[in-house]
């Protein structure tokens, strides 16, 4: 399920589990977990507006319990960090 906020310059991000369109199966949670992590997963994040797509690490609650803000940070921080 996709998750979507919208930043201070009127960005809507839609947020989702990376290899979530793949299926649910452990396979699938597990290619999206991040190496060494418990409870850490890949999150695709794509910008209205045609923007460039970022990949953040988040904890395995973000889509309820990550607040907008906070998710907003990680994107702004992975944003960054890219040339």
């Amino acid at each position: 399920m996709a998750r979507e906020v919208t930043d201070s310059d009127g960005i809507t991000w839609s947020c989702i589990q990376a290899f979530a369109g793949l299926g649910k199966d452990a396979e699938k949670t597990e290619a999206a977990r991040v190496d060494g992590s418990r409870n850490r997963f890949h999150v695709v994040c794509t910008p209205s507006g045609g923007a460039k797509s970022v990949r953040v690490e988040l904890p395995g609650d973000w889509e309820k319990g990550l607040s907008d803000e906070a998710l907003l940070r990680a994107i702004h921080e992975e944003l960054a960090r890219q040339p």
